[in-house]
């Protein structure tokens, strides 16, 4: 049979289940990403499991997000991460080398390899030809032991490219052009692949954004053919003896179909504050902004600079500006070095930070209240920027450019001067920064440095037959798991101290949540009730872990993102969906509903019911877990159904 990219790379790794859309398969994964908001708690798992050595062929530990050192935690922290990379037998990669995605791109991507990260933008690899996906912490931390990657199998969609970007025009684009078409949940239980003639006119990191951005429409991964570009990127990198080809066979077929021409493109834009709320820039041009923002993991290419280095060269930004530039990775930032191009921004007026993720996830570079600001960055959530209510819009880098200079959102098809057309760096600097793991009778003597703020994981009680919880809050659709837990730097430096991280949880959403949630934990826990898409956006397992420990037990929905509703798995909190999507209304909060009989019915069914004892009437609610899935749940989580397993 035919096979495209995303099945040749799910056949070649299956370990158990069958290629049917929705069926649970599971995935030998080879490779592990890791950063440092997410690795200490996997750091901590994997200390908690008893793991000897890494069993992948090749898992790296990134410190990219907590770079802001106010006062002993993130360095602690990666002291902490740096020794657990050398027990465990991972890579490390020091604060300074870059943001994950790219540095790992760069360094360890292999075509036709699996990568598992505890980022929901590792999808972004995918641009190499392998099958790459975000994930929960514990889930990659299970992928390091050796254990498989469990999901339901996606449908794959081709998206065939025809044609060639204009200028002004950039691969953002074509991302911004798909959220445009289906928005932030277009992409559910999906494997987006993307082929034909326009993929010859789409670098490697071209790709890389692409890729990344899969993440925001929901996508189990966003996947690439392995062809010349690829190797010519390898080739590049030194590591051309990496290069495999993998393409779609010539009669392969999709579960759907979409086509986008480059060539009709225009400069697009999403507003404020979904990456989904996308509309042309022309149709918001004028729009005054404080601040304009380049860099991040869903622009990280030398070209996404060197172009806004040669657009503002000889230039001044509009006055009042904060034009900041936030590289994203130590090679690419040497490599802007050599051909002059910081220079050009520098004078232009911009404010250089260090490589790393920094204003993206809020850590540095956060915007005034009441200012709009324009960023290339991945995600527009409220209050992501580091600023509670902030007004960010994400564009492409040529908008971003253009729209310093004249202090507005500006379409760059305006502007009365050509287009800069960008190569190469003449004389490419390749840089291999990343500790190579240590050998394992070495890597045995190695002792884990824990700081103050490092706490270990508190343990988790099991599915009571019996439960009678309030819902302790209600919420709508497209909840983030930055609204369930933000990152920035106020919170992440918690990210290895549960007790202290949890005092953060929905405080956007309703900052009472957290009293009442550990009075309700006192008493047996509580619900929390939510529209569509409920949990989309980071990876980050705090956001099921830091309600599970302020006693959250059952979440209903009308539906789940992915990778939360593994997470609350995981933790053992019961993920749980209306049957009859006009039950929503149903539940206040307030309402006390009482589970009976709840082992056995989990056990015997789909379906569950609810009795809400204010009303007296009771709803049907389903999970559609698997019996693996149920019986983590049954034990109060992974940790717990690792241990029973163990002994």
């Amino acid at each position: 049979m035919a096979l495209n990219v995303a099945q040749k790379l799910i056949k070649s790794h299956l370990k158990s289940g069958k290629m049917e859309p929705g069926a649970e398969i599971s995935l030998d994964i080879d490779q592990t990403l890791t950063q440092d908001a997410t690795g200490t708690m996997v750091m901590l798992e994997l200390e908690a499991m008893g793991l000897d050595y890494a069993k992948t062929e090749a898992s790296a530990q990134y410190v990219d997000h907590n770079l802001i050192q106010v006062d002993n935690k993130n360095p602690d922290d990666h002291l902490f991460l740096e020794s657990a990379a050398q027990r465990f037998g991972l890579y490390y990669s020091r604060p300074g080398n870059g943001v994950s995605h790219p540095v790992h791109m760069q360094r360890l991507a292999v075509p036709g390899k699996t990568l598992l990260g505890s980022d929901s933008h590792t999808c972004a690899n995918g641009c190499m030809g392998m099958l790459a996906m975000g994930a929960g912490g514990i889930d990659v931390a299970m992928a390091i032991t050796g254990e498989p990657f469990y999901i339901k199998m996606p449908e794959v969609m081709g998206v065939k490219l025809t044609g060639d970007l204009p200028d002004w025009v950039s691969a953002k684009d074509v991302i911004l052009e798909m959220l445009r078409r289906y928005d932030v949940k277009g992409g559910v239980g999906k494997i987006i692949e993307y082929y034909g003639p326009g993929l010859d006119n789409l670098s490697a990191m071209d790709r890389h954004v692409i890729a990344n951005m899969g993440a925001e429409l929901g996508a189990t991964a966003t996947v690439f053919p392995s062809d010349n570009e690829v190797k010519r990127f390898l080739a590049q990198q030194d590591r051309q003896d990496d290069w495999v080809e993998l393409v779609a066979d010539n009669d392969a077929t999709y579960d759907s179909y979409d086509e986008i021409n480059l060539s009709e493109l225009v400069p697009l834009i999403a507003k404020p504050s979904s990456p989904g709320n996308v509309v042309p820039v022309s149709d918001i041009a004028g729009t005054p902004i404080y601040q304009s923002y380049i860099g991040s993991s869903a622009n990280p290419g030398y070209r996404d600079f060197a172009v806004v280095a040669e657009i503002v060269k000889g230039r001044r930004i509009a006055d009042g500006m904060s034009f900041d530039i936030n590289p994203t990775s130590r090679q690419m930032l040497t490599n802007l070095v050599k051909e002059f191009h910081i220079a050009s921004l520098l004078q232009a007026g911009a404010r250089l930070h260090q490589a790393g993720c920094n204003g993206c996830i809020g850590m540095g570079q956060a915007p005034a209240s009441g200012r709009n600001s324009l960023r290339t960055t991945p995600r527009n959530f409220p209050g992501r920027s580091g600023t509670s209510e902030d007004s960010v819009f994400l564009c492409g880098p040529e908008t971003a450019a253009v729209s310093a200079l004249t202090g507005e959102i500006t379409d760059p098809r305006t502007m009365d001067f050509a287009y800069p057309k960008v190569g190469e760096p003449s004389d490419p600097n390749v840089e291999d920064l990343l500790d190579r793991p240590l050998p394992p009778e070495q890597a045995k003597e190695v002792d884990l440095v824990k700081g103050s703020n490092i706490v270990s994981i508190p343990e988790m009680g099991d599915l009571p037959d019996k439960l009678e919880v309030p819902v302790l809050l209600k919420v709508g659709d497209n909840i983030s798991t930055d609204e369930i837990l933000a990152g920035g730097a106020r919170v992440l430096p918690y990210r290895s101290n549960l007790p202290e991280i949890s005092n953060f949880t929905f405080e956007a959403v309703d900052s009472t949540y957290v009293n009442r949630g550990i009075e309700s934990k006192n008493a047996g826990g509580h619900a929390i009730v939510g529209g569509y898409n409920y949990g989309q956006g980071s990876s980050r397992e705090h956001a099921a872990l830091a309600p599970r420990y302020l006693g959250l037990r059952v979440a209903i929905v009308k539906d789940y993102a992915r990778i939360h509703w593994q997470n609350l798995i995981n933790f053992g909190i019961l993920p749980l969906k209306f049957t009859n999507d006009e039950d929503y209304d149903k539940l206040a909060q307030g309402e006390i509903l009482n589970f009976s009989n709840l082992r056995q019915q989990f056990m015997e069914g789909d379906k569950l019911t609810a009795t809400l004892a204010d009303k007296g009437e009771e709803i049907t609610v389903e999970h559609n877990l698997t019996p693996r899935q149920k019986d983590i749940i049954l034990h109060g989580g992974l940790i717990n159904w690792i241990k029973e397993k163990q002994l």
